[in-house]
């Protein structure tokens, strides 16, 4: 059993969600990364994700736009984010790490070699937004062999047939997409539940809910509105880390904690 496994076992056996986050890595530097994931991972979170910075993130946002070309500049590559995680597991940190990246840096790396590597640094898992789960035949043969989870995206535009495919090859769990559109914090929005329900009758994985979420009243309205085994908060974290002064480890605290109540409980 892989950290994510571990993760949704431990949580459902005390009846809990998920409570995921996304840092771009290299935001706001690449020195501050080993004290961010330890604060958050102090305050409850149980899985990161890492953004792999990309010259054009498709399904991002304007903030991890923004944070994606901030970390370009700082020279923060592939072969770098491996490296951090990897130090970042010798230094003893056993969270559960998936990468999200899109396809072009990893077809650059070379597939099996990226897959390796990572697998090898300590890497859970491995999120490709504009990868279509047609398409994917070549990453699963690369990812399988080095017990790699690959994380699909669901949207609610999904079809069932799209749904069933996106379920069969999922592992770890399924990333439920909220909305048309793209990453960022709403004020609001519309929650689709059709898809969820579906998936959830035709696979055991687990499946968290991302976009938009951003206060902890959407992520109790998301958890109890339906019945997602988790929730990913994204660009909102980010925002709070680019709006501190001078302390961006207190910002995330104090931003993640009343997520993390209204997820846990």
């Amino acid at each position: 059993m892989n950290r994510i496994d571990a993760s949704f076992v431990r949580l459902r056996r005390k009846n809990a969600k998920a409570l995921i986050v996304y840092l771009t890595v290299g935001f706001p530097s690449v020195s501050l990364l080993p004290d961010l994931v330890k604060v958050l991972v102090d305050e409850g979170v149980d899985l990161i994700e890492l953004g792999v910075p990309f010259s054009d993130p498709l399904a991002d946002g304007p903030t991890i736009q923004a944070a994606s070309s901030w970390a370009l500049r700082k020279g923060v590559t592939p072969r770098l984010v491996l490296k951090l995680v990897s130090q970042l597991r010798r230094a003893g940190q056993d969270v559960p790490i998936a990468l999200m990246t899109y396809y072009n840096p990893v077809f650059r790396y070379g597939l099996r070699n990226f897959c390796r590597d990572a697998s090898a640094g300590g890497v859970d898992g491995l999120i490709v937004p504009d990868l279509p789960p047609e398409e994917a035949e070549d990453l699963l043969h690369a990812s399988r062999p080095v017990e790699l989870d690959t994380i699909f995206l669901a949207a609610p535009t999904s079809p069932p047939d799209r749904l069933k495919k996106i379920a069969r090859i999922s592992k770890g769990f399924i990333y439920y997409v909220n909305l048309t559109g793209v990453t960022g914090a709403r004020d609001s929005f519309q929650y689709h539940l059709a898809p969820v329900k579906h998936l959830k009758r035709i696979t055991n994985l687990p499946v968290c809910a991302g976009f938009g979420i951003s206060t902890p009243h959407q992520v109790s309205t998301v958890l109890e509105a339906s019945g997602v085994d988790g929730v990913i908060i994204g660009s909102a974290l980010l925002d709070a880390i680019g709006r501190a002064r001078g302390n961006p480890i207190k910002a995330a605290a104090d931003f993640i904690r009343p997520m993390r109540r209204a997820c846990h409980g």
